[in-house]
């Protein structure tokens, strides 16, 4: 490959879901699977403003003067990024598109470049449930252990399973109202990107409360299914 494009019939799939629904978990697993390159718009920006390249120049300037990056400049730096090499064998998108009218800017690189989205991957969570798993959640602030407190307790009150660390942190915004108030805003945001993949029968539904193995299994078989 020459690197000046993706090859014809490479996958591109976008993962839909809240905070907290596993994306980045099960974006891993199809990049162990299939090879496939996990792209989320942060990890996009940040990368494109270090290289320095003209998208990402423009990007650093507008976000340094504290404005929203712009969906064009968006899709500047993904279309640059597809062209690169490790983008052979398909890619991941996660975090874009958010909107409809992104969705369509984003049909319309893909088809001059002569691909297409395989599928629309909706991670679909039971909001009472992702309540609890969210605000459950705590970390040891020394090496990083996560923590519930229902689903995996330190075994002794307090002190890190991992490390011993006294210090056990919450995250600010993992509360039930912050958490139930995200959740709110994801499915009002969502849901037209729903019908649009949905009428180009490009939408798969997921599970997304199983376990993580069980999820992951059924992943792998719905994106085996959409790519053979």
């Amino acid at each position: 490959m020459d690197g000046s494009k993706m090859p014809q019939g490479a996958p591109v799939l976008i993962l839909l879901g809240p905070p907290g629904a596993g994306k980045g978990t099960q974006a891993r697993v199809l990049q162990e699977h299939f090879g496939l390159v996990q792209l989320s718009t942060g990890d996009l920006l940040r990368a494109a403003v270090a290289a320095g390249s003209p998208a990402g120049k423009e990007a650093k300037e507008v976000m340094e003067a504290g404005g929203l990056v712009s969906d064009e400049i968006v899709l500047a730096i993904l279309k640059d990024r597809l062209q690169e090499d490790d983008c052979a064998k398909g890619v991941v998108l996660d975090g874009f598109p958010r909107t409809t009218a992104q969705a369509e800017a984003l049909d319309g690189v893909l088809d001059a470049t002569g691909q297409k989205i395989n599928a629309a991957i909706s991670m679909e969570v039971d909001d009472a449930r992702m309540v609890v798993r969210i605000s459950g959640r705590f970390t040891c602030a020394g090496c990083g252990e996560g923590f519930h407190d229902t689903f995996k307790a330190p075994k002794k009150a307090g002190v890190c399973d991992a490390c011993g660390g006294t210090e056990l942190v919450r995250r600010a915004d993992d509360n039930a109202t912050t958490v139930m108030s995200r959740l709110d805003a994801y499915h009002k945001q969502t849901e037209p990107l729903i019908a649009y993949y949905a009428e180009r029968d490009a939408l798969q539904r997921l599970n997304a409360m199983g376990e993580i193995d069980t999820i992951s299994s059924e992943l792998i078989r719905i994106v085996a299914q959409v790519t053979a």
